[in-house]
């Protein structure tokens, strides 16, 4: 018999350090992806509700033109009925001054135009009504998906976050304190390197220069889903305020960003310009130039200049001026 055939069978080896520490990054990429969607979802929120809350004014608006015209012709028929009916057929007949009648009959014929034209109005006013109604349900609708798809992929960068403690919480201490100087470590070179590129931005002028410039302003500052400063930012609220600095108005959302501007080659970057990653589109930095781009990376980093190629997974898709 074989010794080997009767060897217990190892026990799968348990992951290194760098194992956890790369899968803990990618759930923290997967994390920044999904928020991303979040705040894409927020953007669209916001203004299917302000659309829907404009519609739901004017088809108030339409209702009180609707009401008043029901109530103009309800003036007019009495007005007719008051005038005679029959009665005022048979006037003709038996009145000493045909003038009279016919002044009535001229007035009762007036009376009967204003109707129909009043008529034609409300049936105008209430055709509109009814449209706006069908629009105002149709953008309830769309309101509602995009809360859904809010709270999903709110739901989604949480529980990659709560993955990623979870596999960093069956290390020792020593192993999670070892990981967290290492990240740290990693981080504080970043920013070094980071500070000292940041120079060249310093001959880069026009709208470009004060959004690059502003973004420079906070390397260092951590990574936060959803913030926009002035201590902690996401990639797309960083590029949002820094082209506010600039007179620039932009959604706090990469995928909205990225549809604004005009688009430019990546052959023709400049300075200033803004950069675009992953299909759907999930992350966006400022290209400093050289290469290299200033960016709010992800959960557990923190702002830096970076390479302005391919981000892991997410290719580089796009590239707008502003």
């Amino acid at each position: 018999m074989v010794a080997g055939v009767l060897a217990p069978v190892a026990a799968s080896a348990a992951p290194s350090l760098a194992q956890v520490q790369a899968k803990v990054r990618q759930l923290e990429e997967e994390a920044t992806t999904a928020a991303e969607g979040a705040q894409e979802a927020k953007v669209k929120l916001a203004g299917l509700t302000k659309t829907l809350n404009g519609i739901k004014a004017k088809a108030e608006i339409q209702g009180q033109t609707v009401s008043t015209l029901q109530r103009s012709l309800g003036t007019i028929a009495i007005e007719q009925y008051k005038s005679g009916g029959f009665g005022q057929s048979f006037e003709l007949l038996f009145s000493s001054d045909p003038t009279l009648y016919l002044s009535s009959a001229g007035s009762l014929d007036a009376i009967t135009r204003r109707k129909s034209a009043q008529l034609r109005k409300f049936e105008a006013a209430q055709q509109r009504l009814n449209a706006t109604t069908l629009t105002v349900n149709d953008k309830i609708a769309l309101v509602a998906a995009a809360q859904k798809k809010l709270a999903a992929q709110s739901a989604i960068a949480q529980s990659k976050l709560a993955e990623a403690e979870k596999l960093l919480s069956k290390l020792t201490k020593a192993e999670r304190e070892r990981l967290a100087k290492l990240a740290e470590d990693e981080e504080n070179a970043d920013q070094a390197s980071s500070l000292q590129a940041a120079k060249s931005a310093s001959g880069v002028s026009g709208r470009a220069g004060i959004a690059l410039k502003y973004a420079l302003k906070q390397i260092g500052d951590r990574y936060v889903f959803g913030a926009a400063g002035m201590v902690t930012w996401d990639c797309s609220g960083l590029t949002m305020r820094a082209y506010q600095a600039a007179g620039v108005s932009l959604p706090h959302s990469s995928a909205a960003q990225s549809r604004m501007g005009k688009k430019v080659s990546f052959s023709s970057l400049k300075p200033g310009d803004l950069l675009f990653y992953g299909r759907p589109v999930s992350h966006v930095g400022i290209y400093l130039g050289g290469g290299k781009m200033v960016h709010a990376p992800r959960s557990g980093s923190r702002v830096k200049v970076a390479d302005s190629g391919s981000l892991g997974r997410k290719p580089l898709v796009g590239a707008r001026r502003f």
